[in-house]
């Protein structure tokens, strides 16, 4: 009897072509179309995936990774649950170093996925021996046959959504898109998509979302590191306190700076409103879209892409959880409370 099943070899082979969704309840009375690319729709649940797959092959076509090699790498969560998931299919063990500003959540995931986790304060500078890039450079120094991914430093990260990211969204538009609105952690995905989007057509406008306290918008706009803009800030996967190579400020024209309270409040009007459960950094984006539309960035011929780059279940134990957001501060005169809907039957 013939085989018909049709299935996946693994689950690395879902990785990439996901869904462009049209979004218009946040963006209600807005010039232009606004379209998210659903990066949560990857295995697992981020655009990382694409970066975690792409180096690691990569690392295995030129002989750098062996049957027997330790992945290691510094990440605030999502990067290091991609290269987890991609490590455990392929044979690796996986060793990373996490900040402390990353939720409960995203630990337990890694350590769920096999991966051995450090935990390093996240507000101590990037040169402090317990920063999370120190302690990765470290275990990596001390351990054999160790491969030390460095995803803020190494340009596979580009080539990974110059050679995906950027294809897929150029389909899905028809090459209609105007601008590209994506937040910028390592720069990796605003990077590679914006190099691809602007060899086809060099007039779209690549705008990156920064957080206050980060070093990139100034660093765009002068060239220069300014250590006196460094501040701790809640949002994770956004921003930075150095300057990553993985960044390429040429292909970018804007950054738009936003605030951890309205960025935490997007996110959940988002979920609320569009029915797509996002993170953090989603609602960073949007709230971007937001404030760009307050300058006039957009008009009536607009089609605006933005990267909604993972999944609201990552922070149920911060922008999803009530008490969390009260500790921030985050529920005053304007942004009032949800009314409570939960009722237990005694």
């Amino acid at each position: 009897m013939k085989n018909n099943i049709q299935a996946s070899k693994n689950i690395l082979n879902l990785i990439g072509n996901t869904p462009l969704v049209q979004i218009d309840k946040v963006v209600q009375g807005f010039k232009g179309s606004y379209y998210a690319k659903w990066e949560a729709a990857n295995p697992g649940h981020s655009n990382k995936d694409r970066i975690a797959l792409f180096i690691i092959e990569e690392a295995e076509r030129t002989g750098l990774l062996q049957k027997d090699s330790v992945i290691i790498e510094t990440t605030s969560g999502n990067t290091g649950f991609s290269l987890a998931m991609v490590s455990l299919i392929k044979g690796y063990e996986c060793i990373l170093a996490v900040s402390s500003k990353s939720s409960k959540d995203k630990i337990n995931m890694l350590r769920a996925m096999g991966a051995k986790v450090y935990v390093c304060p996240a507000n101590v500078k990037a040169d402090d021996p317990r920063s999370y890039y120190q302690v990765a450079k470290r275990i990596h120094e001390e351990t054999a046959k160790s491969v030390y991914i460095n995803q803020y430093f190494n340009d596979l990260n580009i080539q990974a959504h110059y050679q995906t990211t950027g294809p897929e969204i150029w389909k899905q538009t028809n090459g209609a898109i105007t601008h590209l609105v994506a937040c910028s952690g390592t720069g990796g995905t605003i990077s590679g998509c914006g190099r691809f989007l602007k060899e086809q057509n060099p007039n779209i406008k690549i705008i990156g979302v920064d957080a206050y306290g980060s070093v990139l918008k100034k660093y765009h706009e002068t060239n220069e590191l300014d250590v006196n803009e460094i501040y701790p800030y809640r949002i994770e996967g956004l921003g930075k306190n150095m300057i990553p190579t993985a960044t390429d400020f040429d292909v970018i024209d804007h950054f738009e700076k936003v605030t951890d309270e309205e960025s935490a409040h997007t996110a959940r009007e988002i979920s609320l409103k569009e029915g797509i459960f996002v993170g953090y950094t989603s609602g960073a984006a949007v709230q971007a879209i937001k404030q760009l539309h307050q300058q006039s960035m957009f008009d009536s011929h607009s089609k605006v892409v933005t990267i909604f780059p993972d999944h609201g279940s990552r922070y149920m134990s911060k922008i999803y959880n009530d008490k969390w957001m009260r500790d921030q501060g985050f529920f005053d005169s304007y942004h009032v409370q949800d009314p409570q809907k939960v009722e237990y039957i005694q």
